[in-house]
């Protein structure tokens, strides 16, 4: 398989008073890949540029004006997509309870806070209920995806591990 271009996937999230997470802000797609589907901000690395994280920071600000903190990171997913292997891609997944400035509306994203006992998962990626309760219950995840013709689920691999 060919090497995988890296990309970024930011969460912010509000936790309660005994540390469990209660929300997450998700963000509509408006235009480009992911079109019309719920998801964290982000998306691709320059790897001549910056580096993951800061990656990860300008995205935020990009799609939904929040100036990022700290991040956590909880997760690295590898997206393949046999149809279209220019879409292949490892995702560098991070949490954030520290930013500045509220999420708000870009071009690309139009952001929303969700309690985590109703997450719009038939209007999110397949794949991401497969993974996403898991690192909302504080595990940290290698997971493997492939993707059929309209997103379908063709193989996972969904591994929790001690360290990323």
């Amino acid at each position: 398989m060919n090497k995988l271009r890296n990309a970024t996937l930011v969460f912010l999230i509000k936790k309660s008073l005994k540390g469990e997470i209660k929300d997450i802000c998700l963000a509509m797609k408006k235009r480009g890949f992911g079109v019309n589907r719920w998801n964290g901000v982000g998306g691709k690395v320059d790897d001549q540029k910056e580096t993951i994280e800061e990656a990860a920071r300008r995205e935020a600000k990009e799609e939904v004006g929040v100036i990022v903190k700290e991040l956590n990171k909880v997760a690295e997913l590898s997206f393949y997509f046999p149809h279209n292997s220019v879409w292949d891609q490892i995702v560098h997944v991070y949490f954030s309870e520290n930013w500045d400035s509220e999420p708000r509306e870009s071009e690309e994203m139009n952001p929303k806070w969700f309690s985590v006992n109703e997450l719009p998962f038939q209007d999110m990626w397949s794949g991401d209920i497969f993974w996403l309760p898991e690192v909302v219950k504080g595990n940290l995840l290698k997971a493997m995806f492939k993707f059929g013709e309209k997103d379908v689920v063709l193989d996972k691999k969904v591994n929790i591990v001690n360290e990323l």
